[in-house]
């Protein structure tokens, strides 16, 4: 058996165990290795450490729980976390909302496994986890937009050359210092504008408040309702972190949708949430929101 194997075969293990008490001695042993070896070959065939790879897995579990009427306080104790504040700081970290918040569009899906020999290949230095569902009602964005296309992927180059001159040439002060401004977050949305032709409009901008006018300098577009899956990007730092967008746009296309019973939802769109987790020294990650339907 193969390293990979091996891991796949602990990351099953833990599943398998995820309301039980684990360490990386008893993780070690499992998988037949010394604590310090068995710490570095998990690091490099799944991207996270152990312990990490464990703390994100029970914070999966722990939403799916949340679509119920359980307290939060219960689901924070049955996934090891000691204190109500101590697992919401872990879960904003990872989700980017509060469980409160996360509860409002939370359902029961269990979180699937990630499956190591689909995903490494696709980001190199991690793996994409198994998506979230949810459902989001519609969003008001206003921000600036360029027009790309997929054809000899225009737009894995042009939407980072759109990003990096949005965030030196003074777009993103302006734009953040605006008083329609419903938060800080970020979205990267495709409009679709020409299947035919793969075209679509690539726009960033911010969640407008309610009521607020926009001024003629900002472009304004509708993100509608949808049910979403929602994957995470592995943690990356430097240039690595654009790869690991564009590598878990690979894997979702090249194969989560294969294997996942969902489709493309007609008429809606996708996109990319750009929170305080992004701005990390280390470990940047952004979520992306994929709109689907179930294959009848």
């Amino acid at each position: 058996m193969d390293y990979i194997d091996i891991l796949q075969e602990m990351l099953r293990y833990i599943d398998a165990n995820i309301k039980e008490k684990m360490s990386i001695e008893k993780l070690a042993a499992r998988a037949g290795f010394s604590p310090y070896h068995f710490c570095r070959v998990f690091q490099w065939g799944v991207g996270y450490s152990v312990m990490e790879y464990v703390r994100n897995r029970r914070l999966f579990y722990a939403a799916s729980e949340l679509a119920g009427g359980k307290k939060v306080i219960d689901i924070a104790v049955d996934y090891g976390f000691e204190t109500h504040s101590g697992f919401s700081k872990a879960f904003r970290r990872y989700f980017g909302c509060s469980p409160e918040k996360y509860r409002e569009h939370a359902s029961f899906d269990v979180p699937k496994l990630p499956i190591l020999k689909k995903t490494k290949q696709y980001v190199k230095g991690g793996i994409v986890m198994e998506p979230i569902m949810v459902k989001k009602e519609a969003i008001k964005l206003a921000g600036f937009a360029i027009k790309t296309k997929t054809i000899n992927g225009d737009n894995s180059r042009e939407i980072p050359e759109f990003w990096q001159e949005y965030l030196t040439d003074g777009r993103c002060k302006k734009l953040h210092e605006e008083s329609f401004l419903k938060s800080h977050v970020e979205y990267g949305a495709c409009f679709s504008e020409s299947i035919e032709h793969e075209e679509f409009e690539y726009v960033i901008g911010v969640e407008v408040k309610e009521g607020c006018i926009v001024p003629n300098d900002y472009r304004v577009y509708t993100i509608p309702e949808a049910i979403y899956a929602v994957f995470t990007t592995p943690p990356a730092d430097g240039a690595g972190f654009v790869s690991s967008i564009q590598g878990t746009w690979n894997f979702i296309h090249s194969e989560w949708f294969s294997s996942s019973g969902y489709e493309y939802a007609n008429g809606k769109v996708d996109f990319e949430l750009y929170d305080e987790r992004c701005m990390e020294k280390t470990g940047k990650v952004i979520d992306i929101y994929i709109p689907v339907e179930k294959i009848t």
